[in-house]
């Protein structure tokens, strides 16, 4: 259940194991618990992408205890704000939801330079999105 004080924000992607844990931590550091924060997938894996594990790291967030879920109804429900980052049509809808699509590369087989470009963008959304939340 969420704080009905504080908004809550959703991030979706496929795996739920890069792009989607990253916006979350990176979220949760920087916003502390002033906002809700939940992340999840339309397909998730088994376990988190270990380069997107590293380069959060380096950033001082520690993913390594994240684990993927799968994305239900009742999450997107219980979300004021819902990220999609490259999982189509899989995301229910909700009148008087925020939805935003982030077009972000796929974190997943790719060397740990480009990871860490997909971390930075990242960072920069979740700090402009903490912006846009007051």
């Amino acid at each position: 259940m969420t704080d009905s004080t504080k908004p809550a924000v959703l991030f979706v992607c496929v795996h739920n194991a890069g792009r989607s844990q990253m916006a979350a931590g990176y979220l949760r550091a920087l916003a502390g618990d002033r906002i809700d924060v939940f992340s999840a997938g339309s397909e998730p894996g088994n376990v988190i992408n270990p380069a997107a594990v590293a380069v959060m790291a380096e950033e001082g967030i520690d993913l390594s205890g994240a684990s993927p879920q799968i994305l239900t109804t009742d999450a997107v429900r219980q979300a004021d704000v819902v990220i999609t980052m490259g999982c189509g049509d899989a995301c229910p809808i909700f009148p008087g939801k925020r939805y935003e699509d982030w077009q972000l590369t796929d974190p997943a087989g790719q060397p740990v330079d480009i990871v860490r470009e997909v971390r930075d963008d990242i960072k920069g959304r979740v700090e402009r999105l903490i912006a846009s939340l007051g």
